[in-house]
């Protein structure tokens, strides 16, 4: 599978694998099957985050992965929290994944390329202070989480306005890089909030947002990111009919430094997308 060099040194399949979903809407058993299957088919980018799963996924995603973390990028986030109250959900959302797996789709079956959405305000998330130390305490809580040493990737995790306090962010992200716990800094937001954190981006070294050939801001993010390095997710939405391999290779082809996060846990939509991202 062809990669792409987000930050000096680190190399990403331009395919990746969002994890959100895991412990989530999928179980243990179906996420590990996708998450060998992505392996086997050459994606070496992971994304996730403290919030995915309820809490749960960095801990899942770490025990699968152990022992191939040389041969991997994960990156991870810090901004928003599962609460005391995810954990009353463990016992039921096997239940609850039954249940949706008895419903018949009313619009057919999930797109291949289907991506995670991320929690905003629930009972079960928080958002936490965006202060170097609350980010120092995230980092640690994700590292024993994933049992790494380091992030390749560590995202702010898409803040609702203005950053507060980015001087001390950036110099506390420096100092994680230079301790050798994170190799590159990075800002996840969705494109709506985009006109208020515009004034950060050049404080970042990768940006990770919701792009789509179908959205109205595709053409702004393309005059504005087309060589940058750039994480999308949501790749599908609004795609306009075009098919989910079409969508792929022409984001590919006006991003091509980029990678783009599939929440796949079928075999064949793993298998499509990967033919597609291939040489």
């Amino acid at each position: 599978m062809r990669s792409v060099e987000l930050v000096s040194g680190i190399h990403s399949s331009v395919l990746g694998f969002g994890c959100a979903p895991i412990l989530g809407a999928v179980g243990r058993r179906e996420a590990d099957r996708a998450l060998g299957h992505a392996l086997d088919c050459g994606v070496t980018h992971f994304d996730i985050a403290r919030s995915y799963g309820y809490g749960e996924a960095e801990s899942h995603v770490g025990r699968f992965l152990a022992g191939r973390r040389e041969e991997l990028v994960i990156a991870s986030k810090f901004g928003i929290r599962a609460t005391w109250k995810a954990g009353l959900l463990r016992p039921l959302k096997p239940l609850v994944r039954t249940l949706k797996g008895q419903r018949k789709p009313a619009m057919g079956p999930p797109s291949s390329t289907e991506i995670q959405s991320t929690p905003k305000r629930d009972p079960f998330h928080q958002r936490i202070p965006l202060t170097p130390a609350a980010m120092q305490a995230s980092l640690e809580q994700s590292l024993k989480a994933l049992r790494t040493d380091y992030l390749d990737l560590f995202f702010l995790h898409e803040p609702l306005g203005a950053i507060e306090r980015l001087d001390d962010l950036v110099e506390a992200a420096e100092t994680l890089k230079q301790q050798g716990k994170v190799k590159g800094w990075g800002l996840a937001f969705d494109w709506a909030s985009h006109s208020m954190v515009a004034p950060s981006f050049s404080r970042f070294e990768v940006l990770q947002f919701n792009n789509s050939p179908g959205s109205q801001h595709y053409a702004q993010a393309l005059a504005a990111r087309r060589d940058q390095p750039n994480v999308f997710f949501s790749p599908l939405r609004g795609a306009g009919g075009l098919k989910p391999n079409r969508v792929l290779e022409q984001m590919w082809s006006d991003f091509p430094n980029s990678v783009i996060l599939c929440s796949m846990f079928k075999p064949e939509h793993i298998t499509a997308n990967a033919e597609a991202a291939g040489e």
